[in-house]
């Protein structure tokens, strides 16, 4: 498939600033990084007491929601309730092989997370790069990475890689807050310096191992998109408290967690209002923003959708094992050519066989 090249590179120009000074704003050196460079890291961004500890604490509600779920269906046998946030889960998914993938398919939004996507300093950032309009995007996620786990390792990919030709043109800005302090030995993230300059979605192929994940080969980002393998490659650790900004046509990716804890993380996603968010004609985003006026965020209508995970079901399974399903699909893996089947790719087969059915 040919990448879609933009009218104009809007990834690599710094878009005219309102002179307003604003809390949180970025140094003028920061914007021009985030735009010469596709990335920056903000350290000590996000109060850690007020805004990201109930982050913390809603995620062990969460975690304890599923277990009791899990344990009353006879999943597991243990709650392992005297484990704490940064191990829990891990002893979950030892019991119950594919835990990390249901609680990641659940697409619950506390309102601790919706706090933070629509924190009053991320959005005068957000301000920064795409101007006052401002919608969040459909897919949000609370990442999960065990240690040693193969289904949270993600490989190199375009962000935009996921979404339809639509949204090719539309700066996406995502800000990747972990809820640790994240470095390379428990799976921080890497990006390729400049590899958003060209302004294109290389093509990616579908699915990586035992996952659901597409992934963009090294060759790939040389040839289409001029990366620099050899000089380029950034690894990017963040300190709890702070935030990656990264554009949607950077390549990146995760590392894999060789620590003995959990690396939890949040990625949210912003673009200007009323561009399309690209997402298969499945879900809208959300207005957080309105130039000209004090905006109240309607967060009713986003909750009323499925979060993007748990978008397709098998119509001929019972909802028991729908819920139980450790397998994501999604629309992106038919944009790609499928060079690796594996559960997820058979999965996908079995939903548009039981949807085809007359």
């Amino acid at each position: 498939m040919a990448p879609l090249p933009t009218e104009k590179n809007i990834f690599t120009t710094v878009p005219p600033q309102i002179q307003e000074k604003k809390s949180g704003q970025l140094r003028d050196e920061q914007i021009r990084q985030f735009f010469e460079e596709g990335f920056v890291v903000v350290e000590d961004f996000f109060d850690k007491e007020t805004e990201l500890e109930p982050c913390r604490e809603a995620i062990n509600k969460l975690v304890d929601d599923c277990a009791k779920k899990w344990f009353a269906a006879g999943k597991i046998h243990n709650l392992h309730s005297d484990k704490g946030f940064n191990e829990r889960l891990t002893y979950l998914e030892k019991e119950l092989p594919g835990a990390t993938v249901l609680l990641h398919k659940l697409g619950k939004l506390p309102v601790a997370f919706q706090k933070v996507w629509s924190n009053e300093r991320i959005l005068n950032v957000v301000e920064q790069l795409i101007g006052s309009d401002i919608q969040g995007h459909p897919v949000w996620n609370l990442r999960t990475k065990c240690p040693n786990n193969e289904a949270t390792v993600v490989p190199w990919h375009q962000d935009s890689a996921y979404l339809d030709e639509n949204s090719y043109d539309v700066l996406q800005v995502t800000a990747w807050i972990p809820l640790i302090d994240a470095n390379e030995t428990n799976g921080c993230m890497q990006v390729v310096r400049k590899g958003h300059k060209k302004g294109i979605v290389a093509k990616h192929s579908c699915c990586v191992g035992n996952t659901w994940y597409v992934m963009l080969e090294p060759e790939e980002m040389i040839n289409t998109l001029e990366c620099d393998m050899e000089s380029n490659v950034v690894t990017c650790p963040v300190p709890y408290g702070g935030v990656l900004l990264l554009s949607n046509m950077i390549p990146h990716q995760s590392l894999p967690n060789k620590s003995n804890i959990i690396r939890w993380s949040l990625d949210l996603r912003w673009q200007k209002s009323n561009t399309n968010v690209g997402f298969h004609g499945l879900k809208e985003g959300i207005e957080m923003r309105r130039s000209g006026c004090k905006y109240e965020i309607d967060w009713k209508p986003f909750l009323s959708q499925k979060q993007m995970n748990n978008i397709l079901s098998d119509p001929s399974k019972t909802a028991e094992e729908n819920e139980f399903d450790t397998t994501i699909t999604g629309p992106w893996m038919k944009r790609w050519e499928i060079v690796h089947e594996n559960k997820h790719t058979d999965r996908l087969q079995e939903i548009d066989n039981a949807y085809s059915k007359p």
